[in-house]
This record gives C-alpha cells, structure tokens and sequence, in this order.
C-alpha cells in the first residue's frame, strides 16, 4: 500500500482549498477562466464533458503549465480497466483523479497498488486517489430507486470506510456528511473533497445537498469543487474574492 498523506499535503491556505470546475465545452473557454483565476484559487477539475472534447491532451497542457489539476472522470469497470485507466491518469500529471467507491474494493486495491507501482517504476509523483461516495445530485429517493435501501448519510459513511480500508486517500461527498466522515475515519489527512458549493446568494442548479463554502469548511471538507456560481459568473475574480474572504484561515 501507497505511503498516506502526510497532514502538511493539506493546506492551509484559503486560496488553496478552492477547486474551480472547469464544466465548458472547449478549450478556450477552460483558458479563458484559468487565466482569470489560476492566481485566485488552488486547482482547476476536468470532467467527463471537457476531457471527451478536448482529451488527454490538454489535460497535458495544463498539468505542463504547472496547474493542479483534479481529473474528475469517475472511474468505474472492472479492476484491471480500472487499474490501467489509473496508471494512464499518473502518466497525465494530475494532482489528483477519482474513481467510484461502488466498483468495489478489488477495484480500489488493485488501482491504488497500479498507482504507487508506476510512480516507483517510472519516477512520478503520486496523484491523491480519491473515492465517489454519492453524487451531490441524489437522495435518498435516488439510492431507492437503484436498488440501495439506506439512507444518504449512512450509505456515505460506509463508503468512505470502505475506502478508507482500501486506501484511498479520501472521498468525494457533499458538505452535508463530511461531518459524518471525519468522525468515521480516524485518519486526519483523510481528504473530503466537496462538490455541491453555493455562495449564499447562488441557485443551487441540478445540487439537491448544498451549502455555503464557509459551511463546508466548518463541516469538515478539506477542499471545496465551485463551478457555474464562479465560472458563469460576469466578474468571476469577484466572487472568488467573496469567497475567500467568507473562508478565510486565520493563520
């Protein structure tokens, strides 16, 4: 098993704890924000609608450039599709990338252990691999109708002790359990990293369990995923600037 995060991986900073979700069709438009806010925030996320636009590729350009990436592509198959998929994510750059909880845990181990084996073998720096628990645009009507009869925070919680003890380095959840996950997981430098972010005076969109950064962060999230209430934004360096002052860390 992979060496864990140390605590020091977790930043302090306020800047640092601001994913920016890069949900655009092209390029240029994932240029445009980043040249707006690469000084203002921690990491910017590719998902599946980008990366299938512009591919591997500029994931490339950007982790070239310097960037932190989060390559958001929720991995989920078989364990050896999964594992060579994870080897392929390493050999991008990425700081750090994600994979289903649900594919289970020869899928997590085998993936975790292709990881720190490629890293070893070809000298790269490891990416944090980090785990979906439940999508921030479910509930609990949603888990019914797919055959899973708990409730959201305690399917949460057992998927992010699963991933714990498939060593994972955290979990992808909404800001509504990671209370929940801190206390279950023992590990401190055990990531929360959090989509479903709103500044107080944002829609809430297709997010059915949201809350404000400052929220999250109080709640237990390490790292906050903010997409449209910043990118779609006019003046997008503002609404940062409203952010971190919300979430400033007193040092």
């Amino acid at each position: 098993m992979p060496k864990p995060l140390r605590v020091k991986d977790l930043s302090k900073n306020s800047k640092d704890k601001i994913i920016i979700a890069l949900d655009v069709e092209k390029a240029d438009e994932a240029r445009d924000i980043i040249a707006e806010l690469r000084h203002s925030v921690g990491a910017f996320k590719i998902g599946l609608q980008l990366f299938t636009s512009e591919g591997p590729a500029f994931v490339r350009e950007l982790t070239h450039s310097g960037l932190k990436i989060f390559l958001d592509l929720k991995f989920h198959d078989i364990p050896n599709t999964v594992a060579k998929a994870s080897i392929e994510a390493v050999r991008l750059g990425v700081w750090m990338f994600n994979l289903h909880i649900l594919g289970g845990p020869d899928m997590m181990k085998s993936s975790v252990e292709e990881v720190a084996n490629i890293c070893e073998k070809e000298n790269l720096e490891r990416p944090n691999v980090i785990g979906v628990s439940v999508l921030t645009s479910s509930d609990s009507s949603t888990l019914a109708a797919v055959g899973i009869d708990a409730d959201v925070n305690r399917e949460v919680e057992r998927l992010a002790s699963l991933a714990f003890d498939c060593g994972l380095d955290g979990v992808v959840a909404s800001p509504n359990e990671a209370a929940l996950v801190r206390k279950a997981i023992p590990r401190k430098d055990f990531m929360i990293v959090t989509p479903g972010v709103r500044p107080a005076n944002a829609t809430s969109d297709d997010q059915k369990r949201v809350m404000t950064p400052g929220e999250a962060l109080r709640s237990g999230s390490d790292y906050l995923v903010i997409g449209r209430p910043v990118t779609a934004a006019t003046n997008r360096s503002s609404v940062i600037e409203g952010i971190l002052k919300e979430i400033e860390i007193p040092n």
